[in-house]
């Protein structure tokens, strides 16, 4: 079973994990790779886990040097996005390197943290997004950065187990509509987070 929380007694010292990050660095690239699924030419989801999430934390500390003071504010922000057994986790990323372009497209996906999907079997999930603040502007204007929870029915997560099923994940967007296959070895390493 996943775990579903980090504490204060799992953040390592700094010292520590000066030590180990090469070697956790290493780790979460292949933790990370199948766990990253590209939908259309602009967004990728991460889905997280317990152990992104402790990387994300201990990265923070490590950039920001924040000391003991910083650790509970890591912990508020970063748990609400590990899995609890009955749903997966994603931070939803428009990746777009030219700033015009960027603008351009952001400018018109207003509400694009609504218009996510998974389809496990065609029975579609409609994802929640992350209530810690809107991302959307008053004006239509989209963050780059989304956090988006799937909500799953013990039987969605039966379904989603099983090999036999296609998963699909999309964002049913105006302004962008598109949907991509989960592989398998995505498929084995979300499964994971589910009880």
């Amino acid at each position: 079973m996943a775990k579903k929380q980090i504490t204060r007694d799992d953040v390592l010292d700094m010292e520590t994990y000066r030590a180990v990050r090469a070697t956790k660095r290493a780790e979460m690239v292949g933790i990370k790779r199948d766990r990253r699924v590209a939908v259309g030419p602009d967004a990728t989801f991460y889905f997280e886990s317990h152990d992104t999430m402790w990387w994300q934390i201990h990265e923070m500390l490590f950039i920001e040097k924040g000391g003991e003071e910083q650790i509970p504010d890591e912990l508020a922000a970063y748990n609400p996005l590990i899995p609890q057994g009955r749903e997966l986790i994603a931070t939803l990323m428009f990746e777009i390197d030219d700033p015009d372009r960027r603008k351009r497209v952001l400018g018109g996906l207003g509400g694009v943290e609504e218009a996510c999907v998974l389809s496990i079997g065609g029975e579609e999930i409609v994802g929640v997004a992350e209530a810690d603040l809107d991302r959307t502007t008053a004006d239509g204007k989209a963050s780059s950065v989304q956090f988006v929870h799937f909500n799953l029915s013990d039987a969605q997560a039966g379904a989603f187990k099983d090999a036999t099923t296609q998963v699909m994940l999309g964002i049913k967007h105006p302004n962008y509509g598109h949907m991509a296959i989960l592989s398998d070895a995505v498929r084995a390493s979300l499964g994971n987070d589910l009880d």
